[in-house]
């Protein structure tokens, strides 16, 4: 893969990330509660320590840093995600992005939540623990459909900028 191509998939990345932010904030906004970062930054301090799973991370002890850590853990698992549609579709996709490809890997990346993050925080698998599991499974599912037709709507708009030049 060119120097170029690794560039693309890292906006790519940060671009369907930066998406789905603002997925977050509208629902946010319209009083549907969303994922806290803090937390996952609080969940990867605790990591470190050698703790992975937590009863309920919102009652585990704040670590330092623990939002802007979420942050950088959130934008690094946007380029991965990015990287890891690239490594199914090729590079090709990069120059010729499809949207159903795109929304496919977005929607197949709620293993991740569903089946390591809400159950080491706290929240069991597919958030089995939670008062509402089905509507917090549909919301993530959502979330993640929103980041892969992000990651078409990034690549398309890198494409439409190198056809501009």
């Amino acid at each position: 893969m060119a120097w170029m191509d690794v560039i693309r998939v890292a906006l790519v990345g940060v671009g369907a990330t930066a998406i789905m932010d603002v997925w977050s904030l509208t629902l946010r906004r319209l009083g549907v509660p969303t994922l806290d970062y803090a937390l996952v930054g609080r969940w990867a301090g605790h990591l470190c320590r050698g703790r992975f799973a937590h009863a309920s991370i919102g009652r585990a002890p704040p670590v330092p840093g623990e939002r802007p850590v979420g942050w950088a853990i959130h934008y690094g698992t946007g380029l991965a995600f990015a990287g890891l549609l690239i490594a199914v579709q090729g590079g090709a996709w990069l120059h010729d992005p499809a949207f159903l490809p795109a929304v496919a890997v977005g929607v197949a990346t709620v293993v991740v939540p569903w089946f390591v993050i809400q159950p080491a925080m706290g929240a069991g698998f597919m958030s089995a623990k939670t008062p509402t599991p089905l509507k917090n499974c549909l919301r993530s599912l959502a979330t993640h459909g929103v980041f892969g037709a992000g990651l078409y709507l990034s690549a398309a708009a890198l494409q439409l900028l190198e056809a501009m030049k």
